[in-house]
């Protein structure tokens, strides 16, 4: 028996017709949701993100600008156009589009996001609020991933959950919401031994670890819920996930498939979070 798609594209449409109603309401409360997209250099994958975060803002009524930036700009540069908009009470969000270039500490200018603009939930102070069960902001993805399991009613507590990979974008934020619902965790990554093994006790299994169908069959428990994270390409440029979706979905009681899986649903929690401090503007 195949398993379940779970319809990304379909549940982020969802949500954003009720964010929709949300922003108007706002609106007449006279309050504009405001997001700012700082996006440094070329970089295409990054371009095709902001173009789909900049047309899901506009469908929502969110006042959303991307300002693109030459990738020869200097880090202090860069750190004064965050400054800027940290003061900028139009811009309830702020969002520096990773990764940057070379020359730009990363960490540095995610330290200079006001955690109460960090709408991708990557600031310390922020991960540190989730690590002690009190988020106020979460990395956008694992935030999405959590949504798709409620709504298609997936049980949580008890269950033996694998995250493959261990990045502060997705595999330790995707642990600890995990853990909060009472899911017993692992945390696997390329120097963990015995990974299928592990991974094969899974009753939910996260695959977040950026190579191409790199979970085959022999990964997963019959019956379990998968979730594939990974955008890559093969040879033929075709986007695929981290998981072999063909034979998966033959073992699997749930999968998420690659596109219309995760990805749609991370720039959704990205637009929710916008929405969400501009609400708290209202209520301080």
């Amino acid at each position: 028996m195949s398993a379940t798609i779970i319809d990304g594209k379909a549940l982020a449409d969802q949500l954003s017709m009720a964010l929709k109603k949300e922003v108007a309401a706002l609106k007449e409360k006279g309050t504009t949701p405001g997001l700012v997209v700082l996006l440094v250099g070329d970089n295409q994958a990054s371009q095709v993100y902001v173009r789909n975060k900049e047309k899901r803002a506009q469908e929502l009524g969110i006042h959303s600008i991307v300002e693109r930036l030459p990738a020869d700009i200097s880090e202090t540069e860069l750190l004064e156009r965050v400054a800027f908009y940290n003061q900028h009470q139009e811009y309830h969000g702020i969002l520096v589009q990773l990764p940057l270039p070379k020359h730009i500490n990363e960490e540095k200018i995610i330290l200079a996001i006001d955690p109460k603009k960090d709408v991708d939930g990557f600031h310390p102070i922020n991960m540190g609020k989730l690590l002690i069960g009190k988020p106020d902001a979460l990395p956008c993805t694992p935030y999405g991933i959590m949504k798709m399991l409620e709504a298609y009613d997936v049980e949580i507590a008890g269950k033996q959950a694998v995250v493959i990979g261990r990045s502060n974008i997705v595999g330790k934020p995707m642990a600890q919401l995990l853990l909060m619902k009472d899911a017993t965790v692992t945390i696997t990554h390329s120097k963990t031994q015995n990974l299928a093994e592990l991974a094969k006790t899974a009753d939910i299994l996260v695959a977040a670890i950026g190579q191409g169908h790199f979970v085959t069959k022999d990964f997963v428990k019959p019956g379990a819920v998968v979730i594939d994270v990974g955008m890559n390409h093969d040879e033929n440029g075709k986007l695929i996930g981290d998981v072999k979706f063909d034979e998966v979905k033959e073992i699997a009681s749930m999968i998420t498939p690659v596109p219309r899986g995760v990805g749609p649903m991370t720039i959704t929690m990205l637009m929710a979070q916008t929405v969400d401090h501009a609400k708290r503007t209202l209520n301080p």
